[in-house]
This record gives C-alpha cells, structure tokens and sequence, in this order.
C-alpha cells in the first residue's frame, strides 16, 4: 500500500471512530437549591422562598443540553414580615386566590432551549408550569463548575401571573382597584445547587 493511502485510511479511521463527548446528568440538591420570590404591590412589596422537590440538568461534555425542576408548592414560605402577619399572608398565597396549593402541590420548570451569551452566561427559554397552565418564559443565567457540582443562577426572572390564572387585584382585570392592585408580574431569583 502506498503511504499516501495508509495515511488517508488511518486518518480517516481514527475520525471515524473518535470518542464520544462525555455525557452527564447531574441531580439537583434540594437541600442547598432554593427560589426567593418578590411580589409588589402599590406601597411595597412582599418576598419569600420556596424550595424544590426535585430536578437535574444535563450536560454533553461541558455545555448544558437540558435541564428540569420541580417546585415543591408546599414549602412556599414569606419572609419578610412575622407573625400573625406572615401566616395571614402565607395562607392566602396557598388559598384559591393564588396558587391553589391543595389542588396543584407542584409547579415545574423544563427547558426548552438554550443560547450561549458571554462567558458562563446562558439565555435560557423553558416551560414554566403553574396551577396546571403551562406557558414558555425566557431568562439570562450563568452556570459555575466546581469539581463534581455545578451552580446556575438566574436573578430577577420575570412571570406574569395573570397568565397562569391569578388575577387577584390585578390591574389588568379590576381597572377600578386603586392602590389595592398588586402587580401582575413577580420575580424569581433561582439557586440549584447540582452534583453528580
């Protein structure tokens, strides 16, 4: 054989039969993952945390394919004020006004999409499902690699509640609610913690 022709059989084996891209799936750590929330409201605003049951992101090598998570609606919990106060809050947030917790104990997130921005920045695009209504919602996010364990964030992730069907005080709905209305956008500030 010609060495012009063994090197192109070579060449072309060793292509042919190139490893493959190492493929992980991470666990989320529900102990360490957490998602404060933010709501507003004329005058103020209110915040708390709620926590996950589950969920796990996905990587091909070093880039994150896909990912998913489930929050558990049971834990949602204010923060900002105590008491009394606190507890009158929370049951209302968990009651029919809102998120309907007896009825609907979880919501989820999945991905759907994702667009490497700058640096460990990502835009990420997902189905967020609350109270059984699902609908696509986008947000920046950066993930940091450390050994075994992954951190994403993602800060001031916008969702509009009236889209999920809680209309209570919303502007949008009850135009003559003055400074009763709360907004109809709250915010996420996400924090999974994901290991091998």
């Amino acid at each position: 054989m010609k060495p012009i022709v063994f090197l192109t059989v070579i060449t072309t084996l060793l292509f042919a039969f190139k490893p493959a891209r190492r493929e992980d799936t991470l666990k989320v750590d529900t102990n360490k993952s957490s998602i404060e929330w933010i709501a507003g409201k004329i005058g103020g605003e209110h915040s708390g945390i709620v926590k996950l049951s589950s969920g796990s992101l996905a990587f091909d090598g070093d880039v994150l394919k896909t990912g998913s998570f489930v929050i558990n609606m049971k834990s949602l919990a204010v923060t900002d004020i105590k008491g009394n106060s606190a507890q009158s809050l929370l049951n209302h947030l968990r009651g029919e006004d809102f998120f309907s917790v007896e009825k609907h104990p979880t919501s989820t997130f999945t991905v759907t999409k994702i667009t490497p921005a700058s640096n460990n920045k990502l835009n990420i695009t997902g189905t967020l499902t609350i109270k059984g209504v699902s609908n696509s919602i986008s947000f920046p996010a950066e993930l940091k690699k450390q050994k075994n364990t992954v951190i994403a964030t993602a800060k001031d992730v916008k969702v509009d509640r009236t889209k999920y069907d809680i209309k209570y005080r919303s502007r949008s709905f009850f135009g003559d609610i003055g400074d009763k209305a709360i907004d109809d956008e709250f915010r996420l500030n996400i924090n999974l913690v994901a290991k091998k």
